[in-house]
């Protein structure tokens, strides 16, 4: 038989992403709110820290970190945050005529591992896509191609919310559950002796650590220690530590929890100085810059009467 005679398998598409709205990963203040606004693409908000109560034409729901919620075309919605929390959110907007679609119309999930992962990629390609890039306070409004961006990344983009969404749809079928290895893979034990290393970090942010002690705590060598950290995260595991104690230092900012020498005292650092020098090399800013930041965002929400979760403009 001929090549051009062999019979060819067309690949079905159940739905199909092509053009984004928004994009953002914003870092909202304790006082966040938005009266809300309603728009003719669909949309999902991903609570990636704190909490935030979100209002909509179908009633209030409570957001912890961990939800996401959709918002369906032209269904008004607005939100705030809740209990002094200063939350961080994924923001994203699409266009999408698929009649699968309507499985999200009214829908909140809390998110598994494999779907945070899906989310992680969108977000990492998302942060190396635009220009500005997605967790930048000057970015408003449709992203725009960098210059100079990594081959294939909007293709990623779209690959990888389109798998996320087919997972989210099939998660929720009836009658539906995905098959489980009867043995815990070599990988699988990898993802959780790191988790369990993240969680004691995060468990003990107001100390100081060096490398060996936490190998010893965890009795694992020195390189199988780095492997696993570089392989799950792209960094080493006190670099990793270094970037946890930012975050919390930032919440805490934005939480106004505290001032930022108390800040700097509560996360175990030698001097306001040094914690100032490590703020600024994983920021690209002070600390006091980064409040600066996060009150002059808030006060351009709070300025525009119909400004919604999902622009921050």
């Amino acid at each position: 038989m001929e090549s051009s005679d062999r019979p060819r398998y067309v690949l079905g598409e159940e739905l199909a992403i092509r053009k984004l709205v928004t994009f953002y990963y914003r870092e909202m203040s304790r006082q966040f709110y938005t009266s809300g606004e309603k728009h003719d693409f669909w949309e999902f908000v991903y609570v990636d820290n704190g909490e935030l109560e979100v209002f909509t034409d179908s009633g209030r729901h409570h957001l912890a970190q961990g939800d996401m919620i959709f918002y369906k075309p032209n269904l008004f919605h607005g939100g705030k945050a809740l209990n002094s929390t200063a939350p961080n959110l994924i923001i994203l907007s699409f266009e999408c005529t698929a009649p699968c679609m309507a499985f999200f119309e009214d829908k909140s999930f809390r998110l598994h591992e494999n779907e945070r992962l899906l989310l992680s990629r969108i977000v990492q390609e998302g942060l190396q896509a635009f220009d500005p890039p997605i967790n930048s306070p000057h970015l408003a409004g449709c992203p725009s191609k960098r210059d100079g961006a990594a081959f294939g990344g909007d293709q990623l983009i779209r690959n990888y919310l389109e798998i996320l969404l087919i997972e989210l749809i099939r998660k929720g079928a009836p009658g539906k559950d995905a098959a489980r290895l009867s043995s815990v893979s070599v990988e699988q034990h990898g993802d959780e002796f790191v988790s369990s290393v993240i969680g004691y970090l995060q468990n003990n942010l107001a100390r100081s650590f060096k490398f060996d002690q936490l190998c010893e705590e965890f009795a694992i060598s020195r390189t199988r220690m780095k492997a696993l950290f570089r392989e799950k995260h792209g960094i080493g595991v006190m670099e990793y530590f270094n970037r946890l104690k930012i975050e919390q230092a930032k919440r805490l900012i934005r939480e106004e929890a505290a001032t930022v020498s108390e800040i700097a005292e509560r996360l175990g650092y030698s001097s306001l100085h040094y914690f100032s020098k490590q703020f600024k090399r994983i920021m690209d800013m002070t600390p006091s810059d980064y409040a600066r930041s996060i009150t002059a965002r808030a006060e351009r929400i709070r300025g525009k009467p119909h400004d919604s979760v999902d622009n921050g403009r």
